[in-house]
C-alpha cells in the first residue's frame, strides 16, 4: 500500500513539474512575442516621421506611402495572444510593412534631395537599427516557440498540455515576397 501511495505521489509530482515547465515555456513565448511587438512599435512610431519627410519630395510614390500608412495602422492594432492564427496574421502584417518600407528605402535613392536631407538620413539610420532589433527579437521568439512546441507535442507533455490548454504556437516565417530577390529597377521607375 505504501509503495502504491509513493508511486502515485511520484506521478503527481512529475506531472506538476511538467505542467510548470510547459507554463514557463508558454510564458517565454509570450515574452518573446512581446519583444517583437516592442520593436514593431518602435518602427511604427518612426514610420510617420519618415513618411512626412518623404512626402515633401516624393510625389510619384503616394500609393506606396498610403499602403505603408494602412499597414502601420493594422500592425499597431491589438490581437489575441492566445490565438495562434491571430499571432500568425499579426506577424504576416508586420512582414508586409517591412517589405513596403524596403520599397520606400529603395525609392529614396531616386530622390537626391531626399537622400541628402539630414533628418531623412538620421531616420533611415534609426530605421536600420530598429530592423536589426526586430530581427533579433524574431530569432528569440522562434527559439522560444521551438522549445514550447517540442514540449507540447511530445508525450507525456502532449497530454498535460491538452489538460492545461497550452497550444502549439506559430513560428515567425518570412513571406514569399520577402524571400525573393529584389530588383531595384522595379522601384526606380
Amino acid at each position: 500500500m505504501e509503495g502504491l501511495l509513493l508511486g502515485l505521489g511520484l506521478v503527481v509530482i512529475i506531472t506538476y513539474l511538467w505542467y510548470v515547465s510547459l507554463i514557463k515555456k508558454r510564458n517565454a513565448v509570450r515574452e518573446a512575442l512581446s519583444g517583437i511587438d516592442v520593436q514593431l512599435k518602435k518602427r511604427a512610431n518612426l514610420v510617420p516621421n519618415m513618411l512626412k519627410i518623404a512626402q515633401k519630395f516624393m510625389d510619384h510614390e503616394k500609393s506606396l506611402l498610403t499602403e505603408i500608412t494602412a499597414l502601420r495602422t493594422q500592425v499597431t492594432a491589438g490581437y489575441d495572444l492566445n490565438d495562434a492564427a491571430a499571432i500568425k496574421e499579426h506577424l504576416g502584417l508586420a512582414e508586409q510593412l517591412n517589405s513596403k518600407m524596403g520599397q520606400l528605402m529603395v525609392s529614396v535613392e531616386n530622390y537626391p534631395e531626399l537622400k541628402s536631407d539630414k533628418t531623412m538620413v538620421q531616420a533611415m539610420a534609426t530605421y536600420s537599427e530598429v530592423e536589426e532589433h526586430i530581427s533579433a527579437a524574431r530569432r528569440f521568439y522562434n527559439a522560444a516557440v521551438s522549445e514550447l512546441n517540442t514540449a507540447v507535442e511530445i508525450f507525456p507533455g502532449s497530454i498535460i498540455a491538452s489538460m492545461a490548454k497550452v497550444k502549439v504556437m506559430p513560428f515567425y516565417e518570412a513571406d514569399e515576397a520577402s524571400k525573393a530577390p529584389i530588383d531595384a529597377s522595379d522601384y526606380l521607375k
